[in-house]
């Protein structure tokens, strides 16, 4: 039987209304909380895998470079995979991302949502198949996300992930403006601070009783085009997370001095008229999600301010998708 091989894209997603935390810390990889998220267009992960039997082992090269750092849930998501498709070839993954790798710009999550659609396709699994969900869970908790385009809702539904497409990217036309304030990895793994955070902040237990009504609130903004309420929540939820992060034993400081200085001038900004939000996941990194007719200006403005590298402007993009040779 000849090698089975398949390649496919994926965008990263910023959470409007954030998980952080873990139930478990096996192989599962549940989130404590369900979330919303918006898909980001101007970025994407390509993701070849092929799986043949003459492979000894899994093996995931990304951005060139062989990650062994990754080989445990590398090996885990694909074995689920393989498991479905009754197949038992070991795999070589090659990934790589178009933007920083590990700096808070959800790379995981794009690139295993990548993944498991390229390793599917390869193994011959339908699409459509609803456990791809669980299966992207197994390598990033907010992969399952990247899998749809626009805004999504992941959901817990006892041992499974499920995720809801609210509104397509067309329907809601929003513009993302990312403002990159350092390329080097994070020293602290969202995985790892998940797991400070519970076993350590006081918030935690408040951070989990409020999540159920931020994220009715966020719906119903979103379900009327509210810009303004959506504004005021994402803003409030972004912090909220942030203070338990910075009460996590040992602290989880993840911001840089630019960081807090685009969160400051984003909010004076909005006071000023501009329909503008910020929100920031575990990273430097900066997402300023606002109204399309304003986006040349923020970014402009962005730019500006001392400490910004640069930035990554663009739409909202589509789920994960296979690529085909014309591609």
């Amino acid at each position: 039987m000849a090698r089975m091989r398949a390649t496919a894209v994926a965008h990263p997603n910023v959470a409007l209304i954030k998980y952080w935390g873990k139930r478990d810390d096996g192989e599962a990889n549940l989130p404590a909380v369900d979330s919303l998220s918006i898909t980001l267009g101007a970025m994407q992960s390509r993701s070849t895998v092929a799986f043949d039997p003459e492979f000894a082992d899994d093996e995931l090269w990304l951005n060139g470079r062989r990650a062994p750092g990754e080989q445990a849930r590398l090996t885990a998501c694909l074995d689920a995979l393989r498991s479905l498709a009754g197949i038992g070839w070991r795999a070589r993954v090659e990934s790589r991302n178009d933007f920083p790798t590990g700096a808070g710009l959800a790379s995981s999550a794009s690139g295993y949502a990548a993944l498991t659609v390229a390793a599917a396709a390869a193994l011959g699994i339908p699409a459509g198949e609803p456990r791809l969900v669980d299966i992207a869970r197994i390598g990033s908790g907010s992969a399952p996300r990247s899998l749809y385009g626009g805004f999504v809702r992941l959901e817990q539904h006892g041992e499974q992930t499920r995720c809801r497409s609210l509104l397509a990217a067309a329907d809601w036309p929003l513009e993302v403006v990312v403002a990159v304030t350092t390329e080097a990895p994070k020293a602290t793994s969202s995985r790892d601070g998940m797991r400070l955070s519970r076993d350590s902040s006081p918030y935690y237990p408040a951070w989990l009783q409020t999540q159920p009504a931020d994220l009715a609130a966020a719906e119903a903004s979103i379900a009327t085009r509210d810009f303004p309420a959506l504004a005021e929540l994402a803003e409030h939820n972004c912090l909220k997370m942030h203070a338990v992060m910075l009460t996590t034993r040992p602290p989880l400081l993840y911001w840089s001095p630019a960081t807090l200085a685009c969160l400051q001038a984003i909010q004076q900004w909005r006071r000023d008229g501009l329909p503008v939000f910020f929100t920031v996941d575990a990273g430097p990194q900066v997402k300023a999600v606002c109204e399309p007719a304003a986006a040349a200006e923020i970014e402009q403005r962005l730019a500006a301010i001392p400490g910004v590298l640069r930035t990554i402007r663009g739409g909202l993009g589509e789920g994960a998708r296979l690529l085909t040779g014309d591609d």
